[in-house]
Order: C-alpha cells, then structure tokens, then sequence
C-alpha cells in the first residue's frame, strides 16, 4: 500500500508537536520536513534544531528533504538531530554520491530528489544505492503550487527501472498532489506521496487524510 508523508510546511509551527500528532491518529506514515535554506530555494524554513526537537516529538518516521545549498557541510548534523531519510538535490551545490554512503554508513535511510527541469537520467546510475527517489512535481520552494505534468514520465521511469532491477527504493512525489489526482499519479508508479495543504490546509486533518487515502484506494 502507498504512504502518506504529509509536509509541516502547511501545519502550524507554534503547534508542531500537537498538528504531528494529528496526522499519526490519522494514520499518516512519515512526516515530512521541508528545510529551505534561502539560497537553493527562494524561501527560509527550518533546520536541524527543529528536526532534533520533532524527534523528541514523535517515532514516527521523520522524512526530511533538504532543500539547500552544501549538504555535505550539514549533513552530519542532520544525521545528529535524528532524521530517519534524508534526502538531498542532485542539482545542490556540493552534492556528490558519497554524502549517499555516508547516510547509509550513519544507518539511516537515503534519498535524492530532481526538480521539474531536470533530466530523469541523471538519477539513474545511482538508484541501485538509494532508498528513496522524490520526483518534485513543483518548483521547491512554497507551497500550494499546481502538479507539473512533467512529472508523469519520471515517475514511470523510475518506477520501471526499479521493477526491472529489483531495486528497494521508493518513489516520492512532491508537489500538487491533492484528492483530485492522487490515482493518477499513484498509477504512473509512485508509492509515497507527500501533500502538504491537501492535509493541513484542509481544517480537518483525519479527515483530509481520509479523503486522500479514499482517492487512492485502488492503489
């Protein structure tokens, strides 16, 4: 069955621990941490302070995209503040596939995401190491942005190689996933989705989570 990853950009950051509890009674699977540095993305968000502070939070699988500048210089401190997957932009400056290994070597699980306006291929020769891929189907940076189409084909691709290969890696999509299109983009082949204002934009979060996992019941 498909996971939920609902994204705390959209959630109330004066009630953190309070909106995480609401999606874990919903029946969410991960929880998504969107840091944004500025610099990589036009907007500013959190950092490993606040990762540390959701893992006294919660056990629930801390799913954290970094959206920055250097991951090789913040990685570790990542890994410190106890995220379960991290996950890095093959276009971020200092990004490299060790940072993959050193993930790994920390025992925690390894992500890399592309945006709209890049190739699929380039992630391709290092899927075999990687436990999840997350296809951005916006542009990073905010919120409450459409789905780009261009999304479809990366998504099947990824999906074949990995069938094709046996690789154990995950297919995320980020990005304008609402009620409206979850089947479809759970039928191109990916197997977790995040949505941010479609859960906590929505007033009610179990039952926004219901609408959602309703949609996608097929899948």
């Amino acid at each position: 069955m498909w996971k939920l990853a609902p994204s705390i950009l959209s959630a109330d950051f004066a009630n953190l621990s309070r909106d995480i509890q609401k999606i874990r009674t919903a029946g969410a699977d991960y929880v998504h941490v969107d840091v944004m540095d500025g610099h990589f993305v036009p907007n500013l968000t959190i950092g490993a302070p606040v990762v540390k502070a959701l893992r006294k939070a919660t056990d629930m699988v801390l799913d954290v995209h970094l959206m920055i500048d250097r991951p090789d210089q913040y990685l570790d401190d990542f890994i410190r503040a106890g995220s379960d997957i991290i996950t890095m932009h093959v276009e971020s400056p200092g990004f490299s596939e060790e940072l993959i290994d050193r993930i790994h070597a920390a025992g925690k699980r390894a992500g890399v995401s592309v945006k709209p306006g890049t190739p699929a291929e380039v992630l391709l020769p290092m899927l075999h190491k990687l436990d999840l891929v997350l296809v951005m189907s916006v542009e990073p940076g905010f919120g409450g942005q459409s789905y780009m189409p261009v999304a479809d084909g990366k998504i099947r691709l990824y999906r074949n190689t990995i069938e094709q290969n046996g690789y154990n890696c995950e297919v995320e999509v980020d990005g304008g996933v609402s009620e409206k299109n979850i089947a479809y983009v759970l039928s191109c082949g990916a197997n977790v989705i995040v949505a941010g204002s479609a859960v906590y934009g929505k007033g009610d979060v179990t039952d926004a989570v219901k609408t959602l996992r309703d949609a996608g019941k097929d899948y």
